[in-house]
């Protein structure tokens, strides 16, 4: 036997394209030194000798990509979700975040973070960690440990928030490039990115060393955009000069000038979106976020006309879920309603779009993830969906949507990143 080569037999589903699942009943894919090397009805002679894993009966499909979630806000799950978004900040969101400035309270949220997003299938994340240098490389050291993929951020901003929560500019871009050099090759699966963490606080001097250490590095860039409705107003106030919120970003070089993933993205113009997709820029759809707090519903359909890439994403603690399951069926309510809203023009979301969306389509942030096509990583997901109802009558595709509906994290057996079963982490 070959210690590179797995072989998984059950019913495999995904999505190669957002239009449609590739569905493999009771078939055999073999996966080579991490990577998916093909899928079979039939196993190859070669292969005979090799050992299954016996998921028979059970759902094997990729792991969950979760494109945008601020870990300090971790613990504030569940509050203030009666306010807007710059009001929920104030009262919130930075006072949770100045407590990360107690490592200690750092490393005892942070573990169950790290618990929490194995416990619900997601295998690759991006984070926004706080301003605090030394419980950012905490939580990249625990994903590293934990073997999930992540890019994670120390955020910065100088500007418009309490006193408690600002940085010294050339602290912060001092303390941003000490983080990247110490962590860019550290690890396989987790990476820095550069995080401002949204034009109005972060002064013209921040943005613009940022957008340099960026470059400079070639390090992917995070940030939000076109939020809520005052955010963009407030944009337009600082920086009239620019043509849009979106040209802020790019006047910095920080939208696609290296990988860039832009979170909400509600509000956003014709004229954006375009230079999203010329400039090969993401959108992060965070619809569970976007209603607690009073936000809007960001266009999806519009994006994927344009060829924008999307992917979904929590935005906790905007977001009161951590699984992306949950998130693909907010996307298609909210997609729903969008499309009563535009007199039936943007048709809905359906299954496979958003599982695409969950998958593939936030996995290509990360190279070839989120599918089972030869050559992607193996990130995924063993799940037996038996005590969610009969199974026999159902194809994989149904079967797919009741999990992603009334499924849980009791329904996922196992998790693989890069082919490695990933074990339950410590919380404590």
């Amino acid at each position: 036997m070959d210690d590179n080569i797995k072989i998984f037999k059950g019913n495999i589903i995904f999505t190669p394209t957002k239009d449609a699942f590739k569905c493999h009943n009771n078939a055999y894919i073999v996966v080579e030194n991490g990577k998916v090397s093909g899928i079979y009805d039939n196993l190859e002679d070669k292969l005979s000798k090799e050992q299954i894993i016996d998921c028979s009966q059970m759902l094997i499909v990729p792991g969950f990509v979760d494109l945008h979630f601020h870990a300090p806000q971790f613990a504030n799950r569940g509050l203030g979700l009666d306010k807007e978004l710059l009001p929920w900040l104030e009262t919130y969101t930075f006072p949770e975040e100045k407590k990360y400035e107690d490592i200690h309270y750092a490393e005892k949220i942070y573990k169950r973070l790290v618990h929490e997003i194995w416990k619900v299938g997601t295998t690759r994340i991006v984070f926004f960690s706080s301003i605090h240098s030394e419980s950012t490389e905490l939580l990249f050291d625990l994903f590293d440990k934990a073997k999930i993929g992540a890019y994670i951020g120390k955020v910065n901003m100088d500007r418009n928030a309490p006193d408690y929560i600002l940085e010294d500019t050339e602290k912060s871009l001092r303390e941003t490039e000490n983080f990247i050099l110490k962590y860019k090759d550290k690890s396989d699966l987790v990476k820095p990115i550069v995080t401002p963490r949204f034009v109005p606080s972060c002064t013209p001097e921040l943005l613009e060393g940022l957008g340099e250490l960026a470059l400079k590095y070639n390090i992917p860039v995070q940030s939000h955009l076109s939020e809520n409705t005052h955010e963009v107003a407030w944009v337009k106030e600082l920086h009239p000069e620019s043509l849009n919120y979106a040209d802020v970003y790019s006047k910095y070089k920080l939208f696609g000038q290296t990988k860039t993933v832009m979170a909400h993205c509600v509000y956003t113009t014709d004229e954006e979106i375009e230079l999203m997709a010329k400039n090969h820029v993401y959108a992060a759809h965070c619809p569970h976020s976007n209603y607690n707090l009073s936000s809007g519903i960001m266009p999806v359909r519009k994006f994927l006309n344009t060829n924008v890439s999307v992917g979904l994403a929590t935005d906790v603690s905007g977001c009161h879920e951590t699984s992306i399951a949950k998130v693909m069926v907010s996307a298609i309510q909210a997609s729903k309603i969008k499309w009563l809203e535009t007199n039936r023009e943007d048709i809905a979301l359906n299954t496979s779009e958003v599982f695409y969306l969950g998958t593939k389509g936030g996995g290509s942030f990360f190279g070839k993830v989120g599918s089972f096509e030869p050559g992607y990583d193996f990130d995924a997901l063993i799940i037996d969906d038996s005590n969610l109802g009969n199974i026999e009558n159902l194809t994989l595709e149904e079967r797919l949507q009741r999990f992603i509906y009334i499924g849980d994290d009791r329904n996922i057996v196992d998790r693989y990143v890069k082919g490695t079963k990933i074990k339950e982490p410590e919380v404590f």
